[in-house]
């Protein structure tokens, strides 16, 4: 059975940091991208970061958090990080971990995601 587990969220002041976690188990994630999603309250789930798996391990990111986040990921343990930097009150929202098992490349669209975390309460006050 596999399963994503988020870990890290919680409340923060403007400004601040968090760093997110999520942890694989039941089947290795070596080969699969590994991405960050996040919904807030009235609005649709989107995208946030992804990391590819190929040996230069791309990343990308959503515009509205690029140079505050940061992406990575530890095949050897079967997890993956977002660190978050400088966070903004519209940074408030649930975080998903996700996984596509079926692509090299990172993408946005959360349909070619096959597995998804519980996801994990990200609290950013002004």
């Amino acid at each position: 059975q596999v399963q994503l587990v988020e870990s890290g969220g919680g409340l923060v002041q403007a400004g601040g940091s968090l760093r997110l976690s999520c942890a694989a188990s039941g089947r290795t994630f070596s080969r699969s991208v590994m991405a960050w999603f996040r919904q807030a309250p009235g609005k649709e789930r989107e995208f946030v970061a992804g990391i590819s798996w190929t040996t230069s391990s791309m990343t990308y990111y959503a515009e509205s958090v690029k140079g505050r986040f940061t992406i990575s990921r530890d095949n050897a343990k079967n997890t993956a990080s977002l660190q978050m930097n400088s966070l903004k009150p519209e940074d408030t929202a649930v975080y998903y971990c996700a996984v596509d098992t079926g692509r090299s490349f990172v993408s946005a669209g959360k349909r070619n995601y096959d597995y998804w975390g519980q996801g994990t309460q990200v609290t950013v006050s002004s």
